[in-house]
């Protein structure tokens, strides 16, 4: 199989997922949305991806989607999906969707034209219980994105733990927002999980804020050895 991949929580906990289920994963596929808003792509370092892919030691293809409508953005998908099944000879795609049946249905209709299993673990999960799995096995969590009430400045760049769940919980019931994100409350990367041979260590970056959204900016990472 392939999987959709941006680096973030969702994407990466799913491919854990499915290889505990005795799936393979022949590549990972990242779309490159050329801005922020879109409809269907993670945007905040999808370059990280390149990374990401190395310490799981499975190979990339890796996309520009320049289109800035549904059908634009489907379309690239779609080449996407069609070239990892042309080089890899995969036979279903695994994503991280939760509970948009916007993003799904947009996934599945691809899967569906390229003749592909889709493959969705996540779906319809507890999103409490799915950010305490998270950390229940060992994934660390990083912020890199954040645009709902609540959610300020300081959040850029932080690890999410056990404390600072209870403080998401918190906020998340107070302004209403998804505690696991999907609705685009905040974006995240995977830097260090049980898939990764070795862990994502970022050594320079900027936080972004203009009063009400921010993107954590990764300048500068490296990979490197667990024990460290």
């Amino acid at each position: 199989m392939a999987a959709l991949f941006s680096g973030g929580k969702d994407s990466t906990y799913a491919i854990f997922l499915a290889k505990k289920a005795g799936h393979k994963i022949e590549c990972l596929i990242t779309m490159r949305p050329a801005a922020d808003d879109s409809l269907l792509f993670h945007y905040p370092n999808s370059s990280m991806t390149e990374y990401l892919a190395e310490a799981m030691q499975i190979p990339l293809v890796s996309v520009p989607a320049p289109g800035r409508s549904r059908e634009e953005e489907a379309r690239a998908l779609e080449e996407a999906v069609s070239k990892a099944k042309a080089l890899y000879d995969i036979e279903g795609v695994v994503h991280g969707g939760i509970a948009s049946n916007f993003q799904k249905q947009a996934f599945e209709g691809v899967c569906k034209k390229q003749g592909l299993e889709p493959l969705a673990p996540l779906w319809g999960v507890d999103e409490k219980k799915y950010m305490e799995s998270l950390l229940g096995n060992n994934f660390a969590v990083l912020i890199v994105g954040v645009s709902a009430m609540g959610l300020e400045k300081e959040w850029l760049g932080r690890i999410v733990d056990k404390e600072s769940l209870a403080q998401l919980a918190a906020l998340s019931k107070k302004h209403a927002f998804n505690l696991a994100f999907e609705g685009g409350e905040a974006e995240t990367l995977v830097t260090d999980c049980p898939l990764y041979f070795k862990k994502l260590h970022v050594k320079n970056a900027r936080a972004d804020w203009d009063g009400q959204r921010g993107i954590f900016e990764i300048l500068e990472v490296e990979l490197v050895s667990k024990d460290v």
